[in-house]
């Protein structure tokens, strides 16, 4: 009997406001960028990359390359993207 595994999808479990933010938080407890940009780019699919391009002025292309793991994206197209999610970050002590 062969089992069939498909590849996990954070995007479709990031249902909620709630459920994103305690995403996002966790992989920023990583300090890991590529794990952040990868982060971004699941909360994005989960809103909708055509919506967040639009939301954002930025090209659909553009973000997918952006929040690539790997990918360099300046501080303004991370601000951007953040801000046309609607996340906010804050700095705690």
């Amino acid at each position: 009997m062969k089992v069939k595994i498909s590849e996990f999808d954070a995007s479709a479990y990031l249902d909620s406001e709630v459920a994103i933010a305690e995403y996002l938080t966790a992989v920023l407890e990583e300090n890991n960028p590529d794990l952040f940009l990868l982060a971004l780019g699941d909360v994005a699919k989960a809103r909708g990359m055509t919506q967040l391009a639009k939301d954002t002025g930025l090209g659909r292309e553009s973000l997918y390359k952006a929040l690539m793991p790997g990918a360099k994206p300046r501080y303004d197209t991370i601000l951007k993207v953040l801000h046309g999610l609607g996340v906010k970050l804050a700095i705690t002590t």
